[in-house]
């Protein structure tokens, strides 16, 4: 399926044609939902526009390409893919995931990326940012993230919609060289991880309950000093996606972690092992550096795994508390 097919039936989805999904399709859903199939799937849309009812899409990145290989990555692997940022933007007229509707304009920041067969949507990622929701709706229930809160911009030069055939780019190969220098970390000294790949003031914008960022200074002391400290020891786990188009990569998979250092988002360490499923978009300037990243994330499943019931507190707080044990 051609780029403008494959937006045009992203769109159209988001209108609520559901004859845009494959009979078979499959989600792999940020918590709280989880795994979907076949008319899961639809319900899950369906549930979203119930709750939008003049939702619309508004894509700030949309990239294509080969899903470049991982050896890391055992599941089955979609050989081209669509990638998405941006945000579901409507009416918040009912209640979605157990949030409250506010009546007034929300938006829904996502991550996604999509595998089309014979022309209809076989296979999604979704990073659905429900923690932003939380907080427009003013219920999330969980310590104040280090960065600072807000709907993530378009990329600067509004070239982010790459809805043309683009010629082969190095972008993605620049993207897994700057990881093998994060993972140069030597668990002490911040400078042992070269961020010669980055632009002086790039800026970070990074969702769930981490927030945005500008320039090195303001990455490390909002997002990389909070996250070693309590991950020291975080790797790479495998990409589902890897792709390049343009001044444009995006990769995304799950994280290792061991929870054995500092609290992180409020929770003391739990000595448990975690995995955190994320989206890394990237955007490269004229002088080959990192411009910006964009980081869709699933929190809530990440404090899931820390313990943490995220939904039930959201529950409580709206008036709907556990009576059993």
């Amino acid at each position: 399926m051609d780029r403008k097919s494959a937006y045009a039936a992203l769109e159209n989805l988001a209108w609520g044609d559901l004859d845009v999904l494959h009979p078979a399709a499959q989600a792999e859903a940020s918590a709280p939902f989880g795994p979907r199939t076949g008319t899961e799937v639809a319900t899950l849309w369906q549930d979203l526009r119930r709750a939008l009812p003049d939702m619309e899409r508004r894509d700030g990145l949309f990239l294509a390409g080969d899903n470049r290989p991982d050896s890391r990555w055992t599941a089955p692997r979609a050989p081209h893919l669509v990638a998405c940022c941006g945000a579901y933007l409507g009416t918040f007229r009912e209640s979605f995931a157990g949030i409250p509707p506010t009546g007034g304009v929300v938006t829904l920041p996502y991550g996604e990326a999509h595998y089309f067969e014979d022309g209809r949507l076989k296979t999604s990622w979704l990073l659905w940012d429900l923690v932003a929701l939380m907080q427009q709706a003013g219920v999330w229930p969980m310590a104040r993230p280090t960065g600072a809160r807000g709907h993530w911009p378009a990329p600067k030069g509004g070239q982010g919609l790459r809805l043309d055939d683009a010629p082969p780019s190095d972008s993605l190969a620049r993207v897994l060289a700057m990881h093998d220098a994060l993972h140069a970390f030597d668990g002490k000294d911040l400078d042992s991880m070269p961020m010669h790949h980055w632009a002086q003031d790039f800026s970070y914008w990074a969702g769930g309950n981490i927030g945005a960022c500008r320039g090195l200074s303001g990455f490390r002391a909002h997002h990389q000093i909070p996250f070693l400290r309590a991950f020291p020891d975080r790797r790479g786990a495998g990409h589902f996606v890897r792709l390049s188009d343009g001044p444009f990569a995006v990769t995304g998979g799950d994280v290792a972690l061991t929870h054995t250092g500092a609290d992180y988002m409020g929770v003391p360490a739990t000595g448990r092992k975690l995995t955190f499923r994320v989206m890394d978009f990237y955007r490269f300037g004229a002088d080959g550096l990192i411009a910006e990243n964009w980081l869709p994330n699933d929190t809530i499943g990440l404090l899931e795994q820390m313990g943490i019931d995220v939904m039930a507190r959201l529950a409580h707080l709206t008036g709907q508390p556990r009576q059993t044990l």
